[in-house]
């Protein structure tokens, strides 16, 4: 009886996850779900990351996060020294006992131009679209109506449930914007400011017929800042501000805010490795110690949740183990230090 309950409970909770959108704790790495004009904001031309998440397997049966991203920065002379960053997300995320999987496939495109001839200031604006799937096995719950009680106190449960599921699965398009504005100081200190809208036609999911669930639109808010205390040290922080609306932008909904300060060490002063550490928090939910290891054009980050939220005690604060493994380059190293000063870059 134990065992079925927290079997019930873990589905409960995996449904109740999905309204909320997919991320990851080393969030800065995967910059299309923060903004989709953050695409191309790095230094070089291009940038491969995979991520991959496990979290809860302390309270109930794992949820396990797949991410894939690419982006490939190229100048397009529409203007002078412009660019176009072509980007594409992908995820594959499967949540508790129902095995609910939500698949997306992002593609995003950002179109950046200077401001300024003397100084590396860029804006950008971008669109990102594509295909969303969410599915569940209901063959994997256990229901109430499953339950039947005995003479003597005890349950026995029934080999399957009268609830009829008009859909296991569900497919829709999901569309989002952004802006950014990505400047130097002083040659040395970058900055980007970021925001950005999903959710533009507010796609509706539902598994039964007439009863739908709305995704409305969630505005972002963002910011970068990487500065250096020393010829081989930098400081680093980043930050996100996200609000979901009700409808008609009625002012209810979820709000959360996710926040890292990073600091790094060029070990040898030639940038090709670097070691990095810092602390991120996601509100009211965790915080999360981070290391990152460079290694030429490779990096990897390990992180990991330390629960603060309302599950915290039952998962002994618990939470989750990610890894992240990203790719980063130049299209012409013959031309690295020109399309340094005169594309978006941000320095770490």
């Amino acid at each position: 009886m134990r065992r079925h309950l927290l079997l019930f409970i873990g589905c409960m909770i995996s449904m109740a996850a999905s309204s909320q959108d997919v991320g990851f704790s080393q969030f800065y790495e995967q910059p299309l779900l923060r903004n989709p004009a953050l695409a191309g904001i790095f230094t070089g031309d291009l940038r491969f990351t995979a991520s991959y998440r496990n979290q809860w397997q302390s309270v109930t049966i794992p949820y396990r996060t797949f991410g894939l991203s690419s982006e490939v920065k190229m100048p397009i002379n529409i203007t002078e020294d412009d660019n176009l960053t072509i980007g594409l997300q992908l995820i594959r995320d499967v949540a508790g006992t129902s095995q609910f999987s939500t698949t997306q496939i992002l593609p995003a495109v950002n179109y950046s131009f200077p401001l300024s001839k003397v100084r590396n200031s860029y804006l950008s604006v971008a669109f990102m679209g594509g295909s969303m799937q969410q599915r569940f096995d209901p063959t994997k719950l256990v229901l109430n109506d499953q339950f039947v009680a005995g003479s003597n106190g005890s349950f026995s449960i029934l080999p399957s449930s009268r609830q009829v599921f008009n859909n296991t699965s569900v497919n829709y398009w999901d569309f989002s914007t952004g802006i950014s504005y990505n400047g130097v100081i002083k040659e040395e200190t970058d900055y980007y400011l970021g925001a950005g809208l999903f959710h533009l036609t507010k796609p509706k999911v539902g598994f039964y017929d007439g009863h739908t669930i709305t995704l409305n639109k969630k505005l972002a808010f963002n910011l970068g800042l990487s500065t250096p205390t020393s010829e081989t040290d930098r400081f680093v922080l980043y930050a996100d501000y996200f609000k979901q609306f009700g409808e008609e932008w009625a002012p209810v909904g979820i709000s959360t805010l996710q926040a890292g300060a990073m600091f790094s060490r060029d070990l040898w002063g030639d940038g090709e490795r670097v070691i990095t550490g810092g602390i991120l928090y996601r509100m009211n939910d965790a915080i999360i110690p981070v290391i990152q290891l460079q290694y030429g054009k490779f990096m990897m980050g390990i992180s990991y949740d330390i629960n603060i939220d309302k599950l915290a005690a039952a998962a002994q604060h618990r939470g989750g183990f990610e890894v992240i493994l990203s790719y980063r380059d130049f299209l012409n190293r013959n031309q690295n230090e020109r399309r340094q000063a005169l594309c978006p870059r941000f320095n770490r």
